[in-house]
């Protein structure tokens, strides 16, 4: 396995949470780094991006202010820090590996996916 996600779980609106998602050395250093998340009967849409560096992150209008993206390469890990969590945020939380170092929106740009971690946000 070379992405796992981790850190989901089921939060009141309003709330906080934190995502991790451990990489292999081999593939993490040099790569951009992505979140994404799928809600039921929804596609795939970009959360949060961040370069190979960290100089560098984007988000997604809807988490704007709310999600921050980090990484630290000497522990091969990327964290989506969640604040201000609403019941729209629910969803399957998915990390993912760029093809190159800088972080995109576009889910075609990755190329590496790790399994989904749930988090669902209660009103």
């Amino acid at each position: 396995v070379q992405l796992q996600a981790s850190g989901g779980g089921l939060v009141q609106a309003g709330g906080s949470l934190r995502l991790s998602c451990a990489a292999s050395r081999r593939m993490f250093s040099n790569n951009g780094m992505g979140w994404f998340r799928q809600a039921p009967g929804t596609e795939r849409e970009f959360v949060a991006a961040i370069s190979w560096n960290g100089g560098s992150t984007s988000y997604a209008d809807s988490v704007k202010g709310r999600f921050t993206i980090s990484r630290d390469n000497a522990k091969n890990t990327v964290s989506l820090q969640m604040n201000s969590l609403k019941p729209e945020d629910t969803a399957i939380y998915y990390c993912a590996a760029a093809r190159s170092a800088i972080g995109s929106a576009r889910s075609r740009d990755y190329n590496y996916w790790g399994r989904g971690t749930q988090v669902t946000v209660s009103s």
